[in-house]
């Protein structure tokens, strides 16, 4: 169990990077996903989108450089590269509900073993809103999920989600920090480990039922 919060962080966006292909317009959520655009090959050109309006994000801004009149979604200081575009709501979900992101990375509270997602919110906590989830992982054509393995010492990798759901039947892959796994309409498959983990520990720390690849790897990261 890798327990360096930070470090742990790192993985999962390392690792989602690499799912990236040349030419994708690609979507990050708030929070951890956003970490994923620090971390895309060089030989790889995507296109980043945020929904409050923005094409061509770049990376995470050095501390001391951040322009907070540029941000992603979340408020967060984001930057810009070179050719990007800014334009309005609209636009943004013109994009998304048409169909036209490739990939979209999102954080949750939850999610498990038949492709449910629960991120937006806990019941009797205050939230400002669901934001632009139900749209991304409905219009999106890939659906990655960005999240630590457990939180508090529980899985947060379910047979079946207990918090409201944000969409149902629309994740394709989850990556944590201990491991890579797909849903597929025979259960969610282990498809990678950390080389600092084993399958056991994995199994013990995951609540959804897993299915073992025959050809089990170890994640690149």
């Amino acid at each position: 169990m890798i327990t360096d919060i930070e470090l742990a962080k790192t993985i999962i966006a390392k690792r989602i990077a690499k799912e990236l292909q040349d030419g994708q317009l690609v979507n990050l959520g708030i929070g951890l996903p956003t970490m994923v655009a620090n971390y895309v090959p060089e030989n790889i050109m995507v296109t980043f989108q945020s929904e409050n309006g923005m094409v061509m994000m770049g990376p995470v801004p050095e501390k001391g450089k951040e322009n907070m009149d540029i941000t992603n979604a979340g408020g967060q200081p984001v930057t810009i590269q070179q050719g990007g575009a800014f334009f309005d709501s609209s636009f943004s979900f013109a994009l998304i509900r048409g169909g036209h992101v490739d990939i979209t990375v999102l954080g949750t509270l939850e999610v498990d073993q038949e492709g449910n997602i629960a991120n937006w919110v806990i019941p009797g906590k205050k939230v400002p809103g669901m934001g632009g989830a139900m749209d991304l992982v409905t219009g999106a054509k890939k659906v990655i999920v960005a999240s630590l393995h457990t939180e508090k010492g529980r899985s947060k990798i379910l047979k079946k989600c207990t918090l409201p759901l944000t969409a149902k039947h629309e994740v394709n892959l989850i990556v944590t920090e201990l491991a890579v796994m797909e849903v597929t309409p025979e259960g969610l498959v282990l498809k990678e480990i950390n080389k600092d983990t084993t399958v056991n520990e994995v199994i013990s720390l995951t609540d959804a039922d897993l299915i073992i690849h025959k050809d089990l790897k170890i994640m690149e990261i």
